[in-house]
């Protein structure tokens, strides 16, 4: 899944290569999120340092409050500028306190298009439809069972 996520987030944004290529590693999560009225949603992902190869099995979970109705499925890619910001995110996670949200189809993405912090962040939606405006909690931690 991995592989496949970036490899279509290459073809879809053309700038995401040039930043891969000067990232110090990446990670890659495969979401699915459920509003109605209230959201919640959970993931899997792996956090990759290109040097060395090393592989971190991770987590993630989202809950919001707010409108919202539908269900979505989703990639999230990370790209990380520098070593400090990838050993942080593997080591102590990171959390997003606020999003806002409006997509449909199997063609919609959201980018930013460069590092801000440390980080560039992909959002892919691979299929369903959601609407959603919500104040939302999103965290990323290891995976202790599968990082034994």
């Amino acid at each position: 899944m991995a592989e496949e996520t970036l490899q279509r987030l290459f073809a879809e944004h053309a700038k995401a290569k040039g930043l891969y290529d000067q990232a110090v590693g990446w990670a890659v999560f495969d979401n699915a999120k459920i509003a109605f009225g209230v959201s919640g949603g959970g993931g899997n992902g792996v956090a990759v340092e290109k040097a060395s190869a090393k592989r971190t099995y991770m987590k993630m979970g989202t809950v919001g409050v707010g409108f919202g109705l539908g269900v979505n499925k989703y990639q999230v890619v990370f790209l990380f500028q520098d070593e400090a910001t990838l050993q942080t995110f593997v080591d102590k996670g990171w959390q997003a306190d606020a999003g806002a949200t409006a997509a449909a189809g199997e063609k919609s993405a959201e980018a930013k298009t460069g590092f801000i912090n440390g980080l560039a962040i992909y959002q892919l939606t691979e299929k369903g439809l959601m609407l959603n405006a919500d104040i939302a909690g999103t965290k990323y931690w290891q995976d202790d069972k599968l990082n034994q």
